[in-house]
């Protein structure tokens, strides 16, 4: 089963994911990303901190960056 890490992006910096997850596909690493990010924006948004501008580097056990999560792609505006 292919590992997947999670490094958190934001203008000041990125924050490594040392231990990565064991997940079967993108799909499934896709899923956790957005699960990640949302939990992530909801422990700020209790905080009055806005993080929004982040993003989600999924990456493989190279290093290589597979895919980019914005947390603004994760949620649906509500009016």
């Amino acid at each position: 089963m292919p590992k997947f890490y999670f490094n958190v992006v934001s203008n000041a910096g990125m924050v490594i994911d040392l231990e990565g997850s064991d997940l079967a596909t993108i799909e499934d690493a896709r899923r956790e990303a957005v699960q990640d990010a949302r939990a992530l924006m909801s422990q700020a948004v209790l905080s009055g901190r806005d993080i929004s501008a982040r993003k989600i580097h999924i990456c493989d056990e190279r290093g290589a960056v597979l895919q980019i999560v914005a947390f603004t792609d994760t949620i649906r505006r509500a009016d």
